[in-house]
């Protein structure tokens, strides 16, 4: 079995992640291709999609979403996606069981002896109006019922227990708005799709885990099943895997993992070079695998669950970012070459200018450790 190095994992990354070269891709096929984009701070969509296609226009985005081509919803491992409504609809049903033991995971004494199934009918009872309503606002409506959970648990499994989309002006560019949620069926007007027949039963067919496993390579692939796990937050796909293993191709890592992978998928040369590119916080590239040694040293891992801004160089994480008063403020996580110092730079201006409106292009690099 072929053994693929770290770097020739790292620029697979970067040619699925469309961060070798800026994609000439509509935004919506962009945010498809992705499989979504992790969306639990509202305006990082828009960065991660301005670091992967080619002049990126925020109307775009504004557009698809107000008129309700992509929609923003709990799904994979339980946190806000920001993905096209047709793998909204695809998708929901198979993760539901997923979000359900995630919240009963951190609520399971409050939540003893409440009937989910009885929960959600009774949720769905208050949307019926169509009105939008904020956790809150759901848990208070229902809180005269089961007084015992208290609001925020009661919230929070009702998310998990009910598809909802939460409807702009959240999610909408340089827009600071809170939470409103609807059922996604009353905003696309379409129910999500039923749950396959026999897709919990580990004999049967699962189509949509199928397609997940498909999906999933094309954007992070070559990877382990363990990194699918940690992508979509699903422990029941080795039957999906094994299902479609004859239509993949087979690697091992620098650690002896198994990698599978679609066989003609992009896998460039190891040597291939590699731009700057700025991420987003929480960014797929990083929270797509539970191996991201591909993409940062294990000494920074923490960084991309702790919602930092990261910058690659050479397609590594090799410093964080953030933007005060209209300036791209960097900070190097290890030394940056003249060349690399020059590169970040250009990219830094770009990028304080796309976030300003052309208003600033002011960068500053800060000083590299132990300097």
């Amino acid at each position: 079995m072929t053994a693929l190095s770290t770097r020739a994992l790292n620029r697979a990354t970067l040619a699925r992640q469309l961060l070798l070269d800026h994609a000439d891709l509509p935004v919506l096929d962009a945010v498809a291709h992705l499989g979504g984009l992790q969306a639990q701070e509202p305006q990082e969509p828009f960065v991660g999609l301005w670091s992967r296609l080619r002049a990126f226009d925020p109307a775009v985005l504004e557009d698809l979403l107000v008129r309700r081509s992509v929609v923003r919803t709990h799904l994979m491992r339980r946190t806000v996606h920001l993905l096209t409504a047709a793998d909204a609809l695809a998708w929901r049903s198979r993760h539901e069981a997923m979000l359900r033991q995630r919240v009963i995971g951190v609520y399971r004494r409050e939540l003893a002896g409440v009937d989910l199934d009885e929960l959600a009918a009774a949720g769905r009872a208050v949307l019926a109006d169509g009105e939008p309503r904020s956790m809150t606002e759901l848990a208070r409506a229902l809180a005269e019922r089961w007084p015992a959970p208290g609001p925020r648990a009661l919230g929070e499994m009702l998310l998990a227990v009910l598809p909802m989309a939460q409807l702009p002006p959240r999610g909408l560019w340089r827009t600071r708005a809170g939470v409103r949620n609807a059922l996604i069926s009353s905003w696309l007007g379409r129910e999500v799709d039923p749950p396959a027949p026999n897709g919990s039963d580990p004999g049967g067919s699962d189509p949509v885990g199928e397609a997940l496993v498909r999906r999933y390579l094309a954007a992070f692939g070559p990877a382990a099943t363990a990194d699918l796990r940690a992508w979509c937050g699903l422990a029941g796909l080795p039957a999906a895997v094994t299902a479609v293993r004859d239509e993949l191709v087979s690697f091992r890592d620098e650690r002896g993992r198994e990698l599978l992978d679609l066989p003609d998928a992009p896998r460039p040369d190891p040597d291939t070079p590699a731009p700057v590119r700025f991420l987003p916080a929480f960014d797929n590239a990083l929270l797509g695998y539970d191996d991201r040694s591909r993409i940062v040293d294990k000494a920074h891992r923490g960084l991309s669950v702790a919602g930092s801004r990261v910058v690659l160089v050479d397609g590594r994480v090799a410093g964080t970012w953030d933007v005060r008063a209209g300036t791209v403020i960097v900070t190097p996580l290890g030394g940056f070459s003249r060349a690399d110092r020059t590169a970040v730079a250009e990219q830094g201006r770009a990028l304080a200018s796309f976030l300003s409106d052309n208003d600033s292009d002011r960068v500053q690099i800060a000083a590299s450790p132990g300097t």
